[in-house]
């Protein structure tokens, strides 16, 4: 066997035996990685080839690396989901095997913007209940949520009674959701929403809106909801036509 072919060997190794450890919990998510040539020594091999595993691992979305900081690995996912499937963030955090909580934010009576009246169209709205809630699992903020709805559709008074407010507009106004429309676009930091989501300045979030549907098409909810990518993950299902 080549020279060449050894130090590939052994660099193939090194990749494998790191990415083990990494999954095994040796080295904790969010945990800032040993430095370079320290790795290169626990691996055994040179800087050069720990510098090419980094960023092999860093293109499998495993670890981070910060210019003048260093290589820190990612968190990993908890939920995973096709975005055609309509599901309330507490059932997506209950199927992840955590335990949802909501902090409240803020409750108003707002007027509705230019954008909100494309929201609504066809109908002509005066005012809206704007909800900001922080969603958590196990007490970790993992998602930042706006809710808008007509005003007269749900009572605030009640809003901090109740977890859904799929559930909260079905009992009080007999709005059942059926389908929503969703659009979907990753952002950068965001001073207030990322800092609530103890977010580190690099990390981008994934914004999700949705004009929630009633079965007769009547536009009743609009939602934008701010989702930490280390926590979650979608995908879509594309079927041959």
């Amino acid at each position: 066997m080549s020279l060449e072919d050894n130090e590939r060997q052994a660099c193939n190794l090194a990749l494998i035996q790191l990415r083990r450890d990494i999954k095994n919990g040796i080295y904790q998510q969010k945990d800032k990685l040993p430095p370079m040539y320290e790795l290169a020594q626990n691996y055994h091999v040179s800087r050069d080839m720990m510098e090419d595993i980094l960023k092999q691992l860093e293109e499998e979305n495993i670890v981070t690396q910060r210019v003048g900081i260093g290589t820190f690995v990612n968190s990993q996912p908890i939920y995973s989901s096709g975005i055609e499937q309509l599901r309330s963030v507490t059932k997506m955090i209950k199927n992840a095997g955590k335990v949802p909580g909501t902090q409240y934010i803020a409750a108003d009576i707002v007027e509705p913007t230019d954008n909100d009246r494309q929201h609504f169209h066809p109908k002509d709205i005066r005012s809206l209940a704007k909800i900001e809630r922080l969603r958590t699992a196990d007490s970790e903020p993992v998602v930042y949520c706006i809710d808008k709805v007509e005003d007269h559709l749900l009572p605030l008074e009640q809003i901090h009674n109740q977890v859904s407010i799929f559930q909260l507009l079905e009992q009080y106004s007999g709005k059942h959701i059926s389908y929503a429309v969703a659009f979907i676009e990753p952002i950068g930091f965001d001073e207030k929403i990322s800092s609530i989501l103890n977010c580190q300045h690099d990390q981008a979030l994934l914004l999700l809106k949705q004009i929630h549907y009633t079965e007769d098409d009547e536009p009743v909810l609009y939602s934008a909801n701010y989702f930490r990518t280390d926590v979650f993950n979608f995908y879509v299902v594309r079927k041959r036509m």
